[in-house]
């Protein structure tokens, strides 16, 4: 397992989902995931998200990335709006 697997890991368990940006950064950070890494991130946020019953819209996913443009970054509302977009790119 390399280091950025364990990271993003970990990143997934606090989080609940990944963002392809966040999957960018810690491989610019820490090299390349392997391909088995990367499949195994998208499977477990895919589970994760069919577990919790979860769906995102279209609709919800747009007034997500316009929360996200205008919101503080950190802030409850922008911390839902990033779980709600990486939910529906990653599902995609």
């Amino acid at each position: 397992m390399t280091e950025a697997f364990e990271r993003l890991k970990a990143l997934l368990e606090q989080q609940g989902a990944l963002r392809e940006e966040q999957v960018i950064e810690v491989e610019r950070e820490l090299g390349a995931l392997t391909a088995e890494e990367r499949l195994w991130l998208s499977i477990e946020q895919h589970n994760r998200l069919q577990r919790a019953g979860q769906t995102i819209t279209v609709e919800q996913y747009i007034q997500a990335t316009a929360i996200l443009e205008k919101a503080t970054p950190g802030s409850p509302e922008y911390q839902e709006a990033e779980r709600i977009v990486a939910a529906f790119e990653n599902a995609a």
